[in-house]
Formats: C-alpha cells, structure tokens, sequence
C-alpha cells in the first residue's frame, strides 16, 4: 500500500480566516470564515455526519478505507470503531481572536456523549504576527458561580484578565489538556493534533457567529460545567505543556515538536531533506516546504510543498528523500491500549 495524497478539506466555522491554509494548499477560499482545514479526518464535526470528513482523489471517504482494512491502515486491533485512526489533525488560520472555551476529558465524554475520546489537543505554530499569543489555564482559580455569571453575561475581560497569556513564535510547540480554558489570538497560524472529536464548549460565543444554545454540546451549561477546569495553571504547569523544540530548523532525524506530556495522546515530528527512517504506522503527512519523496522498501511517493498524505501501517518503515520538509502527526505512544482500562483518562 502507498500513502494516499488527500485533496484540500476545507471546513467553514463561526471565526473569521482560512487565508495562510488557502495559500498553503492552492485553493481560494469561498468565505472569510473558512478558517480551518482537516486533515486525514475519520471524524466529522459535532452535529453533522459529513463535514470534516477526508475525502480522496477518486473520491472515496478515507473513513471507509480504513474500515474495509483496519489492519493494513492502522495495524492495531481496538479503537472506537473499525475507522478509529487515534487522532484528528487540522490546520487552523485564525484571522480573529477564537472564543474563550474548553473541551471536555475521556471520563465526561464517556459518562455523557458515549465517545472514550475527550479533546486533549495542542498546536504547533506555522506563523504568527507580532505579540499575537495564546491564553491557556487560569492564572488564578476562579468560582464557579462566578464564572458561570461572567459566562452568561459574555464578560470576554473578566475571563481573558485571568487567564495565563503566552506570546507565541514559529516552532513553538503548547499542549491543551482536556478541561482547560483556551483562545488563541487572531494572527496565528497553527497545526493542531488533537483527539478525534469535535467536542467544544464555548464560555464565549457574542465574538462569533455561534449562539448560547449551540454552546453546550447539546447537554446545557449545568451538564458541562463541571468538566471545566477553575483551578489555577501555574507557570510551572504551564512550562510543562510547552516545547521551543521547532524553533531551530529539521533535519534528518525525526524529532518531537510537542512536549513530552502529549505523547500518550498524539504525536507531531518534523525532518527534512535525505532523513532517518520511520517506524511503520498510521500516520498524517503535510509537506511544509520543498519536494521529494516518501521511500519504503515497498514503493515511494514523490510528494511537494503543500500536499498532504495519508501513510498506512502497510506501507512499512519509510524516509524521506529529495529537499522536503514534512510535518507528520501520529497516534500517542501505546494507542490504541491507551483506551481500554488504566492508561490515558
């Protein structure tokens, strides 16, 4: 099996951008508000059967591949279903400050959505304009009953005063567990692996164009709150959620751009130019900059700048070759045993 070139997934959403993933992937956006792409989705989004669903060349939806042969795709038993790939990967060109909001954890998501998958996610930072930075974690605990006021009354200052703001560089790496308040200002460009689902609860929905009633995953604020995290983010905490790891360039060795805590959630690597070789094994491949090739002992794939690939188990251990630069995103180390008793919560 060959890795599968995926054409351009745009997904239009309720924030402003999508300029910086249009010129990536040469397409022209149809609106202002397609701000983010998916890449090599076996999931749609929240709400829907399709949209965000990856879709190949010939037309076929990757989610049937990969369940008509699980073991060639992936090479593990297990999962959420026959189609489970372990992670969502998207690129996200926010041209507006995202909302303030959380995602819920794998105990809540099993209690109240039937899903084992909460949304642990992080970004990788392609570009960013000067000073723009991404709010994460409270800098100090907050009430509950204060917070669900300021929520109802949309206080977008009260919330943004008290949460921990990090200016953020190209090949910064920031970890997002599950249960912990976020926005990422406009001006940043980012790839983002997360879990794969589309579970958001907004604590902020006036600055865009989605309501109160679609803020809840359909379950109302009593339900959700709880999985909201008040506890105070220290610096420490908040050190340990972020890598500087991509801010010297790749090379020939695939290395982590995400701190040592996502690895049991999901992985993102980077290399460049006539590289080492690569475990067999899932994986999502985008083509930063450059040309080449994706090499196994079975075949190869001549790959260029802005192309995305779908690699699967059964195209074996692979390097790359030529000039390329790639991002490749993976499941979390032990997937998916991750899910079943103990392991990751």
């Amino acid at each position: 099996m060959k890795p599968v070139l995926l054409p351009p997934n745009p997904v239009q959403h309720f924030y402003r951008g999508g300029d910086r993933i249009a010129a990536l992937r040469g397409i022209v956006p149809q609106t202002d508000r397609q701000p983010e792409e998916w890449l090599g989705s076996t999931v749609s989004r929240f709400g829907s059967d399709e949209v965000g669903l990856a879709v190949t060349a010939d037309g076929d939806l990757l989610r049937d591949l990969v369940a008509g042969d699980r073991a060639a795709w992936v090479g593990a038993r297990g999962g959420r279903d026959a189609a489970d790939l372990g992670i969502l990967v998207k690129l996200l060109d926010a041209r507006q400050r995202l909302p303030v909001h959380v995602h819920p954890g794998r105990d809540f998501s099993a209690a109240h959505l039937d899903c084992p998958y909460g949304k642990t996610e992080a970004w990788y930072v392609l570009e960013t304009e000067d000073d723009c930075a991404v709010h994460v974690g409270w800098n100090q605990s907050v009430d509950r009953d204060e917070l669900d006021r300021r929520r109802d009354a949309q206080d977008s200052e009260w919330m943004l005063s008290r949460m921990n703001r990090l200016v953020v560089r190209p090949g910064m790496g920031v970890l997002v567990p599950a249960g912990t308040v976020h926005a990422i200002d406009g001006g940043i460009f980012v790839a983002e692996v997360q879990e794969p689902t589309d579970f958001s609860i907004l604590l902020e929905w006036s600055v865009t164009t989605s309501t109160r009633d679609e803020s809840h995953l359909d379950l109302g604020f009593d339900a959700v709150m709880p999985s909201v995290s008040t506890e105070k983010l220290d610096a420490a905490a908040l050190d340990a959620l972020t890598s500087t790891a991509g801010t010297t360039p790749a090379g020939a060795d695939f290395r982590s751009l995400l701190p040592a805590v996502a690895d049991p959630y999901f992985r993102l690597l980077d290399a460049a130019g006539e590289t080492a070789a690569r475990e067999a094994g899932f994986a999502v491949v985008l083509v930063r900059e450059g040309s080449g090739a994706l090499v196994s002992d079975t075949a190869s794939v001549d790959v260029e700048r802005g192309q995305v690939y779908a690699v699967p188990h059964a195209f074996g251990a692979w390097r790359l070759t030529g000039e390329a630069e790639v991002l490749v995103a993976a499941p979390g180390s032990g997937w998916p045993g991750t899910l079943r008793g103990g392991g990751v919560r």
